[in-house]
């Protein structure tokens, strides 16, 4: 999520035990704006697409979802209309709930139409979305340190901490939250930071939230999904896909243009979304690779 970044550098980051894993663009839709999150919706076999258009914090009324299939192909361009600058996604009982800057929107999965919105008292920047097993929807602010929790249209202050160090990509996994650090000291002009972010976990139960051994402080992070023993992630600052396996470190496996965004995967395969390009990319991996 973010603002057009037109500088970048490249992390650099310690030598890992495990081999660098074997990735491969398979295609890529074009045609979006500003495309900040690709969510495979496993109940009808599709890729909901979220479009900024604009200003990521500008409640200017331009956003909107589009419909890929799985092999690439626009369904539906402008899906759900009516929205500002929506980000990150998850499904939670039959409907879909989309971060879009201070509050939720919520959407009919079978027919695409928005049918409510939730105001989150507080929010400064909401960003990605996850649901966790029992459905209850979890929603990072990357400016506030913070990430809620939404039960049915009930939001909640869930965890608020600077160890979060501006929490963007979350994916629940089990009975722990998955978290993409952006970084500390974030300059708002460029959204570059004084030090990078790294990939934490939050415990459902206690909230404790613990950084990941080895992957801290070397990229600014976006999104992030689990698969396997495998934790995924971009970096929007430099375009780059990294993979980390616990007992290792971040790998880079896919390199973009800069304005990777909050990754989808339906378990075989990584949905990237392109923000500065405008396209999304699918992206096979090495799952077993050692």
């Amino acid at each position: 999520m973010k603002i057009l970044i037109t500088s970048a550098f490249l992390a650099v980051i310690g030598s890992s035990s495990v081999s660098v894993a074997q990735a491969g663009e398979l295609w890529r839709a074009t045609g979006f704006q500003q495309p900040e999150s690709a969510l495979f919706d496993a109940a009808h076999n599709r890729i909901i697409v979220s479009n900024i258009v604009g200003n990521p914090g500008e409640a200017d009324g331009n956003g909107y979802l589009s419909v890929l299939s799985q092999d690439g192909k626009v369904i539906t361009r402008h899906w759900t209309d009516g929205m500002d600058a929506p980000k990150g996604s998850a499904v939670s009982g039959g409907k879909l709930y989309v971060a879009d800057i201070t509050r939720m929107r919520v959407v009919d999965l079978a027919s695409g139409k928005l049918v409510s919105t939730i105001d989150v008292p507080g929010a400064v920047f909401l960003n990605d979305v996850t649901a966790d097993a029992s459905g209850k929807v979890y929603v990072t602010d990357m400016l506030a340190d913070a990430i809620y929790r939404i039960d049915g249209d009930k939001p909640e202050l869930f965890v608020k901490d600077a160890k979060l160090a501006a929490p963007n990509g979350i994916f629940a996994e089990g009975d722990r939250l998955i978290v993409a650090s952006w970084g500390k000291g974030i300059d708002k002009a460029d959204f570059s930071t004084a030090e990078p972010g790294g990939l934490l976990s939050v415990d459902l139960a206690s909230k404790a939230v613990t950084p990941l051994p080895g992957a801290q402080n070397f990229a600014d992070l976006d999104g992030v999904v689990a698969i396997g023993d495998s934790i995924y992630a971009t970096a929007y600052m430099t375009g780059t896909l990294y993979r980390y396996k616990l007992g290792g470190a971040p790998e880079a496996i896919e390199q973009f243009k800069p304005g990777s965004a909050d990754i989808g995967t339906d378990g075989k395969r990584l949905f990237v979304p392109l923000m500065n390009e405008g396209e999304i990319a699918a992206v096979s991996f090495d799952a077993t690779s050692q």
